[in-house]
């Protein structure tokens, strides 16, 4: 009968529950439950190999950068980080109550990790997240307005809780990318989540985005009420360099 059990189990995809209780059959522990707990112990082990699945899933799907942790990150005076806000925004308040984060400071200073971190966490806690480098994000819509797929592709956007753009500014937007950088942000204003990465203060971002009134609306719509990191210090890609270390993935830009 337990044979049957399992194949059944399997049949239905319950891999949670058909480990579980494949484990305890060969320990010979299941007469150690009582069928209430049996039942509790199997349903656990099914809902824990779920969300560990869509955790994955969720991951997989977002692109990160890097494979990135809040436990792993230099916090550092020298590098302006401040523990217990980065541990604020890792707790994903800020995207309940659809806010932005802007990351600044200079190349290879740890922007990206820190915002793949932030991203890892929401993942873990169930949000939808994606990662673009910038550049990237505006050559491929701009490829999919010519080939009739523009709007899947900003559906797709406006369906993540938590959008990271990293290297913002890093080029200056041309009119298109302008027009679709401002649908973007007004898809998002007040209902879902940014992390903004960039080289570049805030105060400089107007200049990059161009067009004064188009410029005001999208930052108007980016900066207010945002948390800010402004990192400071030196590139530690260059620092590792010098002393011939192997670069860690938690320094990176």
């Amino acid at each position: 009968m337990n044979t049957e059990t399992l194949e059944k189990m399997r049949k239905l995809k319950f891999s949670g529950m058909y480990r579980a209780f494949k484990m305890n059959l060969e320990s010979e522990r299941t007469t150690a439950y009582t069928a209430d707990e049996l039942i509790e112990m199997l349903i656990d082990a099914e809902l824990d190999e779920r969300q560990n699945r869509s955790r994955e899933m969720k991951v997989k799907s977002a692109k990160f950068r890097y494979k990135a942790s809040l436990e792993e990150l230099h916090y550092h005076l020298n590098r302006n980080i401040d523990k217990n806000q980065v541990l604020r925004l890792g707790s994903c308040e800020f995207i309940e109550k659809c806010e932005n984060v802007l990351i600044t400071g200079s190349t290879g200073i740890g922007k990206s990790y820190v915002s793949s971190a932030i991203g890892h966490e929401a993942c873990n806690k169930g949000y939808r997240v994606t990662y673009y480098n910038t550049p990237k994000l505006f050559a491929k819509l701009k490829m999919a307005k010519a080939d009739g797929s523009y709007l899947k592709e900003i559906v797709k956007l406006e369906r993540q809780d938590l959008l990271i753009l990293d290297d913002f500014g890093i080029q200056p937007f041309d009119a298109q990318s302008r027009a679709t950088l401002m649908e973007i942000i007004e898809d998002r204003h007040g209902k879902k989540s940014m992390i903004v990465t960039s080289q570049l203060p805030v105060v400089k971002w107007f200049e990059v985005i161009g067009e004064q009134t188009i410029a005001d609306a999208i930052l108007d719509r980016i900066v207010h009420d945002a948390h800010r990191l402004e990192l400071v210090g030196d590139s530690l890609r260059k620092r590792n360099k010098k002393e011939g270390e192997e670069p860690s993935i938690n320094i990176e830009n």
